[in-house]
């Protein structure tokens, strides 16, 4: 029961170098399945997201919800005694991870050519804008500039709009969430042969990867995808439509779900029109088609529209603001949101984990550290250090 309590991945120890987003991602799913991970800040600064908005009593919120389960040390790597305390832990450790733009962690003398040689186990996690090759891999890489580059950008919107970023840091997560699941495949492959391996993934990469239908129509049909809406470009109709109080999605995604959906609506006529008989043919006459549901949805609150097609068997929703998510009863069954108990912040809440393991479930453990505040824990155990040594690295700069 031990293990169930610490997570699936209880014993696995990490050393996190990241910051912001992209990284921190990637690390919080590992801390949420409960690798021991020991989150590494710049002493007297820390994290450049602990200064981001929004606050609670002078903590920001944006790092709580990114950094819980870690344990925080501070760690000036720069200096001689900060490099040395550094290998030391990576000699233990099972896992690094950084975000930084390629190069830099070779230019301290950590890149993973130099840790394979005290750790050859060691499992090297890079995050970046656009990976450790090729010819943009020494470019700056944020979120935006990922989904720009990714394309993501270009089919997300209206025709009438314009290209539109993605509402939430989505090449962030994407590539955070690639990072962990390839930071596991290389944990299992160590379990194996005993060898370690780098892990170098991009927002870029990690954006382009997610279009894979949207890309194949250009591959195949050598047709550049638009922005279409709330349109979907392989089947119709999935869609959003007006209601009389709101707004409403729809997913027909076949021929038997849309049959379904006319005789919800009590429209025979559609479901046996030659203009709507086949997916190719509801895809073709989509205007007209959107229109005739309007007719149905538009005299309609969004609940009863709703209601009435889920009762039909179509899968329908409505589109939710965030309050909307969060005051959901199957999103609090499903724990999605936790409170848990800042020692500065005081109560919080953040969003919970979506990875549910039947028996070692993850789990949001211990809120984010304060800066540095587990260094003489931390470098006690792993190193053995005394208080009286963590005391005196820390006025020397070096904590």
């Amino acid at each position: 029961m031990e293990n169930n309590r610490k997570g699936a991945l209880g014993g696995v120890k990490i050393l996190d170098l990241t910051r912001v987003l992209a990284g921190p991602v990637c690390t919080m799913m590992l801390a949420d399945l409960g690798a021991d991970v020991i989150k590494i800040e710049i002493p007297g600064k820390g994290d450049d997201s602990r200064a981001f908005s929004p606050f609670q009593n002078g903590e920001s919120a944006y790092f709580m919800n990114l950094n819980r389960n870690k344990k925080g040390i501070t760690l000036n790597m720069k200096s001689e005694k900060g490099k040395k305390v550094f290998l030391d832990m990576v000699k233990k450790a099972d896992m690094v991870v950084e975000n930084f733009r390629p190069g830099v962690m070779e230019r301290l003398g950590f890149g993973y050519e130099e840790l394979k040689k005290i750790n050859p186990g060691i499992i090297y996690g890079a995050v970046s804008g656009f990976g450790h090759t090729g010819p943009y891999s020494q470019r700056p890489g944020y979120d935006a500039i990922g989904q720009a580059m990714s394309g993501l950008m270009s089919t997300t919107g209206w025709p009438e709009t314009g290209e539109t970023r993605i509402g939430t840091p989505m090449a962030d997560y994407l590539a955070g969430q690639s990072a962990a699941i390839a930071l596991l495949a290389a944990l299992h492959y160590k379990e194996k042969s005993g060898q370690g391996q780098k892990i170098d993934i991009a927002l870029m990469d990690a954006g382009i990867a997610s279009m894979q239908v949207i890309q194949t129509y250009y591959l195949v049909e050598g047709r550049l995808p638009s922005r279409i809406g709330n349109r979907y470009e392989s089947n119709y109709p999935t869609d959003g439509f007006p209601t009389k109080d709101g707004q409403m999605m729809v997913s027909a995604a076949n021929d038997k779900l849309w049959r379904a959906m006319c005789s919800v609506m009590e429209r025979p006529d559609l479901a046996e029109s030659e203009r709507t008989l086949t997916n190719k043919e509801r895809l073709l006459n989509w205007p007209w088609l959107r229109e005739e549901i309007i007719r149905w949805s538009g005299v309609r609150t969004t609940k009863e529209a709703v209601e009435a097609l889920l009762e039909g068997g179509v899968p329908a929703a409505p589109i939710n603001n965030i309050a909307q998510v969060v005051d959901d009863p199957h999103t609090k069954a499903r724990e999605m949101f936790v409170e848990t108990e800042h020692p500065t912040a005081g109560k919080i809440t953040v969003t919970g984990s979506q990875l549910k393991l039947s028996e070692t479930p993850a789990a949001i453990r211990t809120p984010a550290p304060a800066l540095g505040q587990d260094n003489e824990a931390v470098y006690g155990e792993w190193l053995g250090m005394s208080a009286e040594e963590v005391a005196a690295y820390k006025s020397e700069g070096v904590f």
